[in-house]
């Protein structure tokens, strides 16, 4: 008879858990690493300064020079990110940031995919002071990155017609303050140097001591507007709109992005429709939630620790089970109300109010000046010269708010003058493509995406037009690795990072967001990307159905056929 194993007994928590629990509620030694004079920070408090809107980083670029030039060592610097509930900045606040890029960073502000904003370049003397001077324009940075809940995105719109736009702002705000860090660790760290408030371990109602498993992504969207991606959210809140008001809201949870390479056990996952809310419940729901996942996440394994993963374990039914025990009201059924657009918002629009907003489109969301090509001094000039308005879009571009009608041609002109095409300028594929920093910065990432899609784009214009295609709405999104930071997996066209050059393609989602799409080849060169999706536009040109996208054609064509037509380019 042979001898009974044991019963396994619950994975142990990963290294990350310790370093929090240890933390003092998110301290660590960032006070004392900084003031010793070191360049860089180790590991634990490496982790602890993405709760504070840190990453620690190295310029690759540099590392690798100095490996030629016979040198070692690393070259330490800093991202920093801002927490910008909704992309909405006044126009002092936009300047302030710009100003910081000069004194303190590399000369360029980074637009998210998120609707905040990055720096890169930071030394460590310039960590803190560009992080108080942040907190003084009235932002932060705090919850920017780490396992918290990020930043809150919502459509950036500034439509004042009805009242539902600036609702949705005011319900983002609301829910971005209700949930964030309540430790007085980060005020004492980087703006004051003194705690504020009550003692620091009574501060985590929601959190608790070790915050949350994983990061947790939030967004606030319209039925007829999904700009931010909505089922890409970790909790996504869809408007429930009557009568030119919002009214509740359908309450999505487990959408994410991020997989990891050679696990088959990860994937991206859309967000499932859970409960219903009224207005008036919105941040009780979503704190349930939060909370449901902070006491059922794992807490073992980082790259499934997301709740997208609790989600498809469970299966909804289980999930609405367990968090009936976290709400204070009766779970309502969600209503499912139709996700039915997308906008970019660029370009002159009316607000509805007698003023007007112009978008200007951010290839992959660089603000910088290079050559001819000055959109940074644009910017700064526009901006302090109207005094408007900036919001931020998902697709890291750039709305001028509250205009006066005879702000057109000036906008216009100064943007010519800088070397800047205008929205109508540019092709549909520029407009709705994506793309994340990867090298020199993230460390992370496998292969270019924000250097290299440029060129990408540009052969796809060629390819389009020599087909007849470029007047279709078309988005290919890139990322270096595949955390998925754009989300690439449902676009029209995916490009993962997958090995040095080569990439994974995925195809047949859609501008929508609303359908994942699926990997149609592997390890495909950079130079080979637009070479290799030729023969299958081409077979859209041929076989398509009226109005159907290219990433509906794929997704109709089936996985199969698209390999099989693909494999011909091998």
């Amino acid at each position: 008879m042979s001898e009974e194993k044991p019963a396994k007994g619950p994975a142990a928590p990963s290294p990350v858990e310790g370093i929090k629990a240890s933390s003092n509620a998110l301290r660590g030694g960032i006070a004392a690493v900084m003031a010793s004079g070191s360049d860089h920070f180790e590991e634990a408090e490496k982790q602890l300064l993405k709760f504070h809107g840190s990453y620690q980083q190295e310029d690759r670029d540099a590392r690798k020079a100095n490996r030629q030039d016979g040198q070692g060592g690393k070259y330490h610097m800093f991202m920093v990110r801002g927490r910008i509930p909704g992309g909405k900045l006044t126009a002092k606040q936009y300047l302030v940031l710009d100003e910081l890029a000069s004194n303190h960073a590399n000369n360029t502000l980074r637009l998210t995919s998120r609707q905040s904003v990055q720096f890169y370049g930071i030394l460590m003397k310039g960590l803190k002071p560009l992080i108080s001077a942040i907190n003084e324009c009235m932002l932060s940075t705090l919850a920017a990155c780490g396992d918290v809940n990020r930043n809150v995105m919502a459509c950036p719109a500034p439509i004042r017609n009805s009242k539902v736009h600036d609702q949705l702002q005011a319900d983002c705000h609301a829910l971005a303050m209700h949930l964030a860090p309540r430790t007085s660790a980060y005020h004492e760290i980087w703006v004051n140097g003194r705690s504020e408030g009550a003692p620091a371990e009574d501060f985590e109602p929601i959190y608790g001591k070790v915050y949350l498993p994983r990061k947790f992504k939030t967004g606030f969207a319209l039925p007829d507007d999904n700009c931010i991606d909505i089922f890409a959210q970790d909790l996504g809140l869809l408007a429930d709109v009557r009568d030119g008001e919002i009214v509740g809201y359908d309450l999505m949870a487990g959408g994410g992005m991020g997989r990891t390479h050679g696990r088959a056990d990860t994937f991206a996952h859309l967000g499932q429709r859970i409960l219903y809310c009224s207005r008036a419940q919105l941040l009780a729901a979503a704190e349930a939630v939060v909370k449901f996942y902070r006491d059922h996440g794992n807490r073992s394994d980082r790259k499934r620790a997301r709740i997208k993963y609790l989600v498809a374990d469970l299966g909804i039914d289980k999930v609405r089970e367990i968090l009936r025990g976290y709400l204070p009201f009766e779970l309502t059924l969600p209503k499912n109300m139709p996700v039915t657009g997308h906008e970019t918002h660029l370009g002159w629009n009316a607000q509805g109010d007698g003023k007007f907003w112009y978008g200007i489109s951010v290839e992959n969301g660089r603000i910088k000046d290079q050559d001819e090509f000055r959109l940074r001094t644009a910017l700064r000039t526009l901006i302090s010269e109207l005094g408007c308005e900036v919001r931020l879009t998902a697709q890291q571009d750039i709305l001028l708010c509250d205009l006066d009608h005879s702000a057109l041609p000036k906008i216009e002109k100064s943007l010519r003058e800088h070397g800047i095409r205008l929205p109508g300028e540019i092709s549909n594929v520029q407009r709705y493509s994506l793309a994340c920093p990867a090298i020199p910065t993230c460390s992370l990432a496998i292969c270019e995406s924000e250097r290299t899609l440029p060129g990408v784009i540009d052969e796809m214009e060629a390819v389009l037009t020599e087909l007849g295609l470029q007047s279709e709405k078309f988005s290919i999104r890139m990322t270096g690795c595949p955390n998925g930071c754009v989300r690439p997996y449902t676009s029209d066209v995916g490009l993962v990072g997958r090995s040095g050059d080569k990439y994974l393609m995925f195809l047949g989602g859609r501008i929508l967001g609303d359908r994942l799409n699926f990997q149609a080849k592997d390890l495909v060169p950079r130079s080979e990307i637009v070479s290799t999706l030729k023969p299958l536009l081409m077979r859209f040109k041929a076989e398509r159905v009226p109005s159907e996208s290219f990433g509906d054609f794929c997704d109709r064509l089936g996985q199969e056929q698209v390999k099989s037509v693909l494999a011909t380019t091998a």
